[in-house]
């Protein structure tokens, strides 16, 4: 079994892998990098078979989770290249399409099961779901030609999900040869950010001192595709007495998770807001069933204005002049509840020249969706793999400075497991 990585060997985001046994081919993940405009055109990476018209033939596409930084990509491949990924995943990526692009994204082959393997012809997949901020995760056991690399994808020990990992390291894969292990706190020692609360229960409570001590309208700026970080909101919320207002989006988000267990819209505590932007939507596509079931649910512009002491609200920027024309801005409380670097120049500058325009300074609740280094060792520990392979990380060259066997590699450059 050979491996390159295309993308991620010293880079967070763009994921890409490439394993090849008896003349076939599979891929972990292909994602889009993190740095380049969110607008910009980008080149898929040379692979033989991705492409329509090309002679080679990849036989599986395997995307870990949905974030952009490992499937982004994937949507300029050719039709011919299965893919596969977790269910809950993919009913997630159909509806932020819907709201995005206006049309689907995925038909996958197959669904990812924790624990349930499955073969690609000569490769043997095993799943492990894992505990992280996109919802339906998962780290994957790639069997062949007597060899076994885990790739452990994104992950991290302090979530909602925690008990996964702590199951996995209780009772790991055996006889591991390859550990490609993210590595995203593994940072040059150069770099800086700001520490917050370290596991989502204390996001949870952080959140509920912030609003219970407000008193006007409380934005929370946060993905609605981190289910964790919406359940912790909503908690913070009830234990507060106020309401939470989700977005159209939001509310179509956490129903695509499928669990009864997540609050979705008709859940007391829970209202509906529908901007102008996603009025529009609904019109054009003729999706009327989107707002026609809210019922009761469904909070008007006006109701915002004259309960905004006790509401809780999801925000993005697209609802900024929703908002404005509220007039409830005046004595807002904005929570940010997501990586800071989505508020740096150039992408974060209108998010940034809002709030500056409305006197409001956000105040940082968050918690990160990867492995802290103690973690990080926890599973190399328990893996005990014949070597490590950096990946996910701007600093690969660090990894040597906590864990033992590690091997270096290189975006393009082939080895064997």
């Amino acid at each position: 079994m050979k491996v390159r990585i295309h993308r991620g060997a010293s880079e967070i985001g763009g994921s890409c892998v490439e394993i090849e046994s008896q003349g076939q081919r599979i891929l972990l993940d292909l994602g889009r990098p993190l740095e380049p405009d969110p607008e910009a055109d980008l080149e898929l990476p040379v692979i033989n078979g991705l492409r329509v018209g090309d002679t080679g033939h990849i036989s599986g596409l395997i995307i870990s989770h949905p974030h952009q930084d490992h499937w982004g990509l994937a949507t300029n491949i050719s039709k011919e290249v299965p893919v596969y990924m977790g269910e809950s995943a993919s009913r997630i990526l159909q509806e932020a399409a819907f709201f995005m692009w206006g049309q689907g994204i995925f038909h996958p082959a197959g669904y990812l099961r924790n624990k349930e393997p499955f073969e690609i012809g000569p490769f043997r997949v095993t799943p492990f779901l894992m505990d992280h901020s996109a919802f339906d995760s998962y780290s994957l056991l790639v069997e062949a030609d007597g060899k076994r690399l885990f790739y452990t994808g994104d992950f991290r020990a302090h979530g909602r999900k925690a008990a996964l990992f702590e199951r996995l390291v209780s009772s790991p894969p055996p006889n591991v040869d390859a550990l490609l292990m993210e590595g995203t706190h593994i940072k040059p020692e150069s770099s800086h950010e700001r520490k917050g609360p370290t596991s989502e229960e204390e996001v949870q409570t952080e959140l509920e001192r912030v609003i219970r001590e407000a008193t006007g309208i409380v934005l929370v700026c946060y993905s609605p595709q981190n289910i964790d970080r919406y359940v912790s909101l909503f908690k913070a919320c009830k234990k507060a007495k106020r309401e939470l207002v989700i977005d159209l989006y939001t509310a179509a988000i956490v129903a695509a998770t499928g669990l009864d267990s997540i609050p979705v819209a008709g859940w007391s505590g829970i209202r509906v807001f529908v901007p102008r932007k996603q009025c529009s939507l609904v019109k054009r596509e003729k999706a009327f069933e989107r707002v026609n079931h809210l019922g009761t649910a469904r909070i008007s512009q006006k109701a915002l204005a004259e309960s905004r002491e006790r509401l809780v609200m999801t925000f993005r920027l697209s609802m900024a002049q929703d908002l404005e024309d509220t007039g409830c801005l005046s004595d807002a409380t904005v929570i940010w509840s997501m990586w800071e670097g989505y508020l740096r120049p150039p992408a974060g500058a209108a998010m940034r020249d809002f709030f500056l325009k409305h006197g409001i300074h956000p105040q940082y609740i968050h918690t990160s969706g990867h492995a802290s280094i103690p973690d990080l060792q926890r599973l190399a520990k328990a893996i005990d793999p014949g070597c490590i392979v950096p990946m996910h990380t701007a600093a690969p060259e660090r990894f040597m400075e906590f864990f033992s066997h590690v091997k270096i590699r290189n975006d393009g450059e082939w080895w064997d497991v």
